[in-house]
């Protein structure tokens, strides 16, 4: 998709004023405007220039856009960055008979569709189901462990009764399952745009995303945990203590244990039919030679157990 620059389009700076903006789009529309403009693009023009206005007059719409204007590559091309539409709710698609009066990047990425002064009154020759919205939350790993119920609010791209476009903020009760997993929707019946003419409405999809938690990794329903090990508990063998989401557990180190080595423990991930399991990844750490007690015992092993790391490089 191309992105359109709409600093660029009404010719200021990315840190320009509201009056800024503002002077800037008066000397556009009165160049562009159909019906004094001789120029043989003047209505794609204006459009662009209605376009660019009606995001960057407006606080929470600019916020948006600049969050998205950091996805655009040196070369051009355009990729949204991570996260930039958490919290954010859009739609896709213009609705049955219904006119765009912005371009494709508005449309699919803001949900957006203005609508021409003769929407309302062809509304009413059709019924249709509405369309369905779609929104990215974080939820804690111990809420998809366990489940639970949140309040989440979302800001969408709303029309008002002249067919323009504007953000509106709506907080949603959200039952979390426990054993939701990343990347899965939850599915809110009838939170989506309105039905028209009498037709019901859409649905509302969150796509779960995972907080990054201090513990745990998760990748599916498995969850993966870094464990430290001393070096003689990896190299001997012994038994320790774990924490896992359900509670300490006593694990083996088997004999020989190398820096890295996977233990998995099944079932013990996040749960469903199957449940995951969880890995606990082997880190070996090395005790502090932060004492003269210390130094002599690493002295007395250079000598007790001569060893050289580097032999398979052949040094």
């Amino acid at each position: 998709m191309e992105f359109k620059d709409y600093y660029s389009t009404l010719g200021v700076e990315r840190d320009a004023s509201e009056d800024d903006i503002r002077r800037a789009y008066r000397k556009l529309a009165r160049k562009y405007h159909p019906d004094v403009s001789k120029e043989s693009d003047a209505e794609t023009r204006m459009r662009d220039v209605n376009e660019a206005y009606d995001v960057l007059r407006d606080k929470e719409k600019r916020l948006a856009y600049d969050n998205l204007a950091a996805g655009v590559s040196p070369e051009g091309s355009f990729q949204p960055p991570p996260g930039w539409d958490e919290g954010f709710e859009f739609h896709r698609g213009a609705a049955p008979g219904e006119e765009a009066q912005f371009s494709e990047f508005f449309s699919s990425l803001f949900g957006g569709r203005a609508r021409r002064a003769g929407a309302q009154q062809h509304q009413q020759e059709f019924r249709a189901r509405g369309e369905d919205h779609h929104a990215a939350i974080e939820v804690d790993l111990e809420d998809a462990l366990k489940g639970a119920t949140r309040d989440i609010s979302l800001r969408s791209m709303q029309m008002d009764e002249q067919g323009r476009p504007h953000m509106q903020t709506r907080t949603l009760s959200v039952r979390i399952p426990p054993g939701v997993r990343e990347g899965q929707y939850i599915r809110l019946a009838g939170q989506g745009m309105p039905g028209y003419g009498g037709g019901e409405n859409g649905d509302l999809y969150l796509e779960v995303r995972f907080k990054p938690h201090s513990r745990y990794r998760a990748d599916g329903r498995d969850l993966y945990m870094t464990l430290p090990v001393a070096p003689w508990e990896a190299a001997l063998g012994a038994a320790v203590h774990a924490p896992t989401p359900g509670g300490t557990v006593e694990v083996s180190i088997p004999a020989g244990s190398a820096n890295g080595r996977k233990l998995r423990l099944r079932g013990r991930g996040i749960p469903g039919d199957p449940p995951g399991d969880l890995y606990l990844v082997l880190d070996l750490v090395l005790p502090p030679a932060d004492s003269e007690e210390a130094k002599a015992a690493y002295r007395k092993l250079q000598q007790d157990l001569p060893f050289n790391p580097r032999r398979h490089l052949g040094v």
